[in-house]
């Protein structure tokens, strides 16, 4: 495997994103940006035959890996498990020799159906969000990568166009300030 030439994998897992009005938007708006690298999962494995040492490379070509993906009963879809389970294999992304991700940035973007007062312990889902994102904070320390603290859209279906666009530009603002720590880092 070569060395890390920097910058963001963006990984997109939604298995409808022609449906999905907040998470293109997010996309499109992430995939503007210089040094990001989009990647979208369901559209390259429909059939979720992936391909390890493809995926295995990407990872390693990149120090800041971003997943973004709707949240689907308090987790990432389907397809998005499957790649983690296949592609951040022992050895690789941990345990013995498996140091490929060490040191590299895990930054989570994702969406709920939900509004924020929602993700509580007095509201209807009992938890916050970052509960339901600790197993990747949490695969993040093994792999001994940074975790970021994630991007999160409460509530996406119910916005507007405007509320979206408004969204939009907060997550590209976030993707760049990540690019640009990363792009210090080197310098330094």
């Amino acid at each position: 495997m070569t060395p890390a030439t920097a910058g963001a994998l963006l990984t997109l897992a939604h298995p409808a994103l022609e449906r999905s009005r907040a998470n293109r938007v997010l996309a499109k708006a992430a995939k503007a940006l210089s040094g990001v690298t989009f990647h979208d999962l369901y559209e390259t494995y429909p059939d979720f035959s992936i391909d390890i040492e493809a995926e295995q490379q990407r990872l390693v070509d990149h120090d800041i890996i971003a997943l973004q993906f709707p949240l689907f009963w308090y987790s990432p879809p389907a397809l998005m498990k499957e790649w983690l389970d296949l592609v951040w294999l022992h050895g690789f992304a941990y345990g013995l020799g498996g140091d490929a991700l060490a040191g590299k940035r895990l930054f989570v973007a994702c969406t709920t159906g939900g509004p924020a007062q929602a993700y509580h312990a007095k509201g209807y889902n009992r938890f916050t969000l970052d509960e339901f994102l600790r197993p990747l904070e949490q695969t993040a320390y093994l792999c001994g990568m940074v975790w970021e603290t994630p991007f999160v859209v409460h509530g996406a279906a119910m916005k507007d166009d405007e509320q979206l666009k408004a969204e939009a530009l907060r997550y590209q603002a976030r993707m760049s300030a990540l690019l640009a720590a990363d792009h210090a880092a080197e310098g330094a």
